[in-house]
């Protein structure tokens, strides 16, 4: 509905505010891929049960997409030898998962992606967490209201080393906090980490984001994993601490080898993917949703009586042209009353009344909704009083 509309659309203006502020270009892909690449790198849920697929009439088994990392990836794939590096690429899609919706989760839900292609460098990965940082503060949150976790791949692959079953060890601490009892909990103790060497890339990055001046706002975590089997870097995500939101909202990282399920050589990734639900709730939770306006409209053009539509229909034509957004009551038997009443219920701020006196001295009555002010005008000072 257009007031739920509206908070989506600050979500999504905002998003694309700040991508473009970091130079990167907006693209769009079908909402339709072949099934087998979720299923190859998406993971056992994305990639397997929460998968709507359907055969098409060639015989071909699609997919709805339920991400964007593979779509964009095949793209790339396509014109990387050619393009300029690095590519900033960003989109605002929607996408379907079949899955029981939940509080921060629908079946149909829409999202930012953000990747830099072609910089495989630690440059890119900071670049990634800033721009996520500076999307979440463009929201004006409060300190402390959320938390971006840090982790890498890489180093829990060198933690894990020797461990049985490790991609589903992975899996389950990317679902939970809680390790198997089978394994050590001191597996994933810090004074066990930070002396190997993996660390030391995590370390920096997280040096650098405090010289940035997000120090307040990350943190290492070495149970931080993502759940896509694609991922082979940095990873990270960023949680709501609102107690009654505490929730992961969203995270990203590098994948530099997914290319390679399309046929070709693989080549550096990095990206982040924002929902908007999450996003929604994060803003919720910290009344952080400013007063949004759903009708556009800025003055209502009422119709007198029947005899004077055509004067009102060639006002409503020649303020537009102006650049004002303008409603012509569609009734033209309706009482002044009745506009009047559905200018205030719609919040419109301006009514025009152009009646036969307004008609003879070539002037327009304009009322101003949330005064009640009502003054005659010229029809050229109007864009003046309304925009």
């Amino acid at each position: 509905m257009p007031e739920e509309f509206a908070v989506r659309k600050y979500i999504f203006d905002t998003w694309r505010r700040v991508c473009q502020r970091f130079g990167y270009q907006e693209y769009l892909t079908p909402l339709v891929e072949y099934s087998n690449i979720y299923r190859a790198k998406s993971g056992d849920e994305v990639g397997g049960a929460e998968l709507t697929v359907f055969e098409d009439r060639g015989g071909r088994e699609l997919a709805i997409r339920p991400e964007m990392t593979p779509s964009v990836t095949r793209m790339v794939s396509k014109i990387y030898a050619q393009a300029t590096k690095p590519l900033r690429l960003f989109s605002i899609a929607n996408f379907y998962r079949n899955e029981k919706p939940q509080r921060g989760r629908n079946r149909e839900f829409w999202q930012l992606n953000f990747d830099m292609f072609g910089i495989d460098s630690a440059t890119a990965d900071l670049e990634i967490l800033q721009m996520a940082l500076e999307i979440m503060l463009a929201f004006n949150p409060p300190v402390g209201s959320f938390t971006m976790y840090i982790n890498s791949r890489r180093l829990i692959d060198a933690v894990l080393a020797g461990v049985d079953n490790k991609i589903a060890l992975m899996r389950l601490l990317d679902k939970s906090t809680q390790l198997p009892p089978e394994v050590s909990p001191d597996i994933l103790d810090l004074d066990r980490i930070k002396p190997l060497p993996e660390y030391i890339p995590v370390e920096q990055l997280m040096d650098k984001l405090k010289t940035l001046g997000y120090e307040k706002w990350i943190k290492f975590d070495p149970k931080i994993m993502r759940g896509f089997d694609y991922y082979d870097g940095m990873v990270f995500e960023v949680f709501d601490n609102n107690p009654e939101n505490s929730r992961s909202m969203f995270g990203g990282g590098r994948y530099n080898g997914l290319a390679e399920i399309f046929g070709g050589k693989s080549f550096p990734a990095v990206g982040c993917a924002p929902g908007d639900e999450t996003t929604k709730l994060f803003l919720e939770s910290w009344k952080l949703i400013p007063k949004l306006k759903s009708v556009p409209t800025q003055v209502l053009v009422t119709i007198f009586s029947p005899d004077l539509y055509s004067p009102a229909l060639q006002l409503s034509s020649s303020l537009r042209k102006q650049g004002i957004n303008v409603e012509l009551y569609p009734d033209a038997n309706a009482k002044l009353d009745k506009q009047l009443k559905y200018a205030s219920k719609k919040g419109i701020p301006y009514v025009v009344i152009l009646g036969p006196e307004e008609m003879k001295n070539c002037l327009i009555n304009l009322k101003n909704m949330t005064t009640g002010e009502q003054k005659l005008v010229n029809q050229l000072d109007i864009p003046q009083i309304v925009l």
